[in-house]
């Protein structure tokens, strides 16, 4: 399996440049691992002072590695931080993230690749998020004593680390020193293949959501379209979820709509203005002088504002429930907001918390949607309660990056 294991690594290493041609994020990815060695040792040489690697394969990823580097940052500023990343999603969003002295692709895990980085970089120790774990990187980071971190990191049974045939990928998960996982099932199935190095930490992405919340901005025209009035904020739609959104928010002239889809293109912006019969408006369109006490809709076309909007709102609307999984759900939760989302949530711990505590509710249609919009928004006892318990989920579940950050200085003081 080893052997098979880099055959297949060599060849899409290999295979990139001719897959560039007929995809634009593979052209991009392309692009950043050209002459990456170049580039690392050119920094390398000139920079001798320690440091410490964190690796993310992309940008949903990072922020859940983010709270960790911040805090490390923060309590050891005399050592360089180095990021890597796999994806480009994740790379050209923070290439210039102010809490990293080097941003780098991740060169492909190839042998002799992964003995070129770490001898280049020689980190005090490498920190993966989530799921990484790449088999030759981590060979070489246990052959040569750097400690090597998993954080944040979630099992479940159908991977191929708990199957029969899955021996090698278990012997990869060997060479990582302490697990810090979200949760007890995570531990139990690690303890199955012998694995016990392992502290339940729960999920950075808590320490990170109140985080954001803590450092969110006003948003002037936001403010202005509410207005006193009651608003829904729906973030990260698709066409379904916007579809029974429209539909519901025709029909309830009470409520206005704040609406940020996860595709910013201007024909898909047009395309949504055209669903409501009344009057919307886009965000880039407004101005000083723009009059929105008639306006019902703001749509937002831009990135990274999201999180900012939510406290405009009562309530969340979580899009992609309708394809193949909801969007993040925990920044509407922090703000205290019930939340609503499609059917397809099964896979998401917290949905299916916050459903279970009572914060959330699932939707099949604009029927269903607007009547469990009508309810809270009618019934401020209701409302509190559901608020209230969306929040105390978020904070209860605080304290992973406290956890992790312990046990990596440790490496720093000896």
């Amino acid at each position: 399996m080893k052997t098979l294991y880099n055959i297949i690594i060599t060849i899409c290493s290999r295979g990139i440049a001719m897959a560039a041609i007929f995809n634009s994020k593979i052209k991009t990815l392309h692009k950043g691992q050209k002459n990456i060695f170049q580039i690392i040792e050119n920094d390398m040489n000139n920079d001798k002072v320690r440091k410490v690697w964190f690796h993310s394969a992309s940008l949903g990823e990072f922020e859940q590695g983010r709270p960790i580097i911040e805090a490390f940052r923060e309590a050891n500023p005399q050592i360089k931080i180095i990021i890597t990343f796999f994806s480009p999603s994740g790379y050209e969003v923070q290439k210039h993230y102010k809490h990293a002295d080097y941003v780098y692709y991740l060169p492909f895990d190839t042998k002799k690749n992964a003995q070129k980085f770490i001898r280049l970089v020689n980190p005090l120790f490498a920190v993966f998020v989530k799921y990484e774990f790449w088999a030759n990187y981590l060979y070489c980071l246990k052959n040569s004593n750097i400690p090597a971190y998993s954080v944040s990191s979630i099992f479940r049974q159908n991977q191929i680390y708990f199957k029969f045939y899955g021996k090698f990928f278990r012997n990869t998960l060997k060479y990582i020193t302490h697990f810090f996982v979200q949760d007890e099932n995570s531990r139990e199935l690690l303890k199955s293949i012998n694995i016990n190095n392992i502290t339940i930490a729960g999920d950075t992405r808590f320490d990170r959501v109140l985080q954001i919340v803590g450092k969110s901005k006003m948003v002037a025209v936001a403010e202005k379209f509410v207005a006193g009035h009651k608003c829904l904020v729906a973030g990260s739609t698709w066409q379904p979820d916007e579809e029974i959104i429209a539909a519901c928010i025709n029909s309830n002239p009470a409520v206005k709509l704040i609406i940020a889809p996860h595709e910013i293109k201007p024909e898909n912006i047009c395309r949504i203005g055209k669903m409501f019969t009344e009057q919307s408006v886009v965000f880039s369109e407004v101005d000083d002088d723009t009059d929105l006490s008639h306006c019902r809709v703001l749509i937002i076309d831009n990135m990274g504002m999201l999180s900012s909007l939510y406290r405009y709102g009562q309530v969340a609307y979580v899009g992609g429930g309708f394809g193949i999984g909801i969007h993040n759900t925990l920044e509407a939760a922090a703000y205290g907001m019930p939340i609503i989302f499609g059917h397809n949530y099964n896979r998401f711990a917290e949905a299916l918390d916050l459903i279970e505590l009572g914060a959330a509710f699932s939707v099949n249609s604009a029927d269903e949607l607007s009547k469990i919009i009508n309810r809270l928004l009618t019934d401020a006892v209701l409302l509190e309660s559901t608020a209230a318990a969306a929040k105390k989920y978020v904070v209860e579940k605080t304290g992973a990056t406290e956890i992790v950050l312990k046990s990596l200085m440790l490496n720093v003081i000896s």
